[in-house]
């Protein structure tokens, strides 16, 4: 089943086609993986999936819903969230009221409630706090829970944006560079986290430089080169491709995708 799909998506900045008729169809329960050089249009295009652009041509679909134009909290409803390539964490708030943040779509009760203390408030503070320490210990910061986010290591950072949006309990994850900036140990915790996501079923739509985690890691891989599809497959035919080691993987990129399972 395909739970996330685009056709001939298309948008485009000052004249410039930065996505240009890029079709995707991911199953669910993959690990989908964008790659190409910079500038070919991988955030743009999860900009797009996201909800944050909205495209000038084509169409999106969700599990089998078209959701072309909707704004990001209403597809978080249908299940779609993401993380961002720059951090986006609330430095001063603990681990936990960070990765409670995310929880926002779940709650249901309002201002008024809230400034009159119903007991209905406090029930819900409660689950939103279980719900995300549920959250901290699938990426492995259970034990960081009430530390100042900002004490973190940079590598637990990273997997502190993901706890957020799995705080949203998404079908759909799109993740921007998770692993950027990460030493090989974060790189293999982040690694560890995205493999436990989706044999607990989550899709992951994945968009990272580490050609080692993209091959490792990846049921398909979706190759762009200035906005346009350049090649799709598994990983071993996409780094066997000659367009894509010309266009984007080099020497030095190839290498590294052939020697991803050593």
């Amino acid at each position: 089943m395909m739970i996330l799909q685009t056709e001939r998506l298309s948008i485009a900045f000052g004249g410039v086609r930065a996505i240009d008729g890029v079709n995707v169809a991911i199953a669910s329960g993959q690990v989908f993986s964008i790659i190409g050089p910079n500038g070919s249009g991988k955030t743009t295009l999860l900009n797009l999936i996201s909800g944050i652009y909205t495209p000038q041509d084509g169409s999106i679909r969700l599990n089998g819903e078209t959701v072309t134009g909707r704004a990001p909290d209403q597809l978080a409803r249908l299940g779609l969230s993401r993380t961002f390539q720059n951090l986006q964490i609330f430095s001063r708030m603990s681990v936990l009221e960070n990765v409670m943040v995310g929880r926002h779509r779940h709650e249901r009760t309002g201002i008024f409630a809230d400034l009159m203390h119903w007991p209905s408030v406090k029930r819900q503070n409660a689950a939103t706090r279980e719900a995300a320490r549920e959250a901290l210990a699938r990426v492995g910061l259970a034990d960081a829970a009430e530390r100042p986010a900002g004490s973190l290591a940079y590598g637990a950072l990273k997997r502190l944006e993901i706890a957020r949006a799995l705080a949203s309990e998404p079908k759909v994850l799109l993740l921007d560079e998770p692993a950027a900036g990460c030493n090989p140990v974060e790189t293999q915790d982040v690694d560890q986290v995205i493999r436990s996501l989706v044999k607990d079923g989550i899709t992951v739509v994945l968009v990272e430089h580490d050609m080692r985690l993209v091959m490792n890691i990846s049921d398909r891989v979706h190759v762009l080169a200035r906005g346009t599809t350049l090649a799709e497959g598994t990983p071993e035919q996409v780094r066997s491709n000659a367009e894509v080691v010309e266009a984007y993987l080099g020497i030095h990129g190839s290498r590294e995708a052939a020697h991803a399972l050593d």
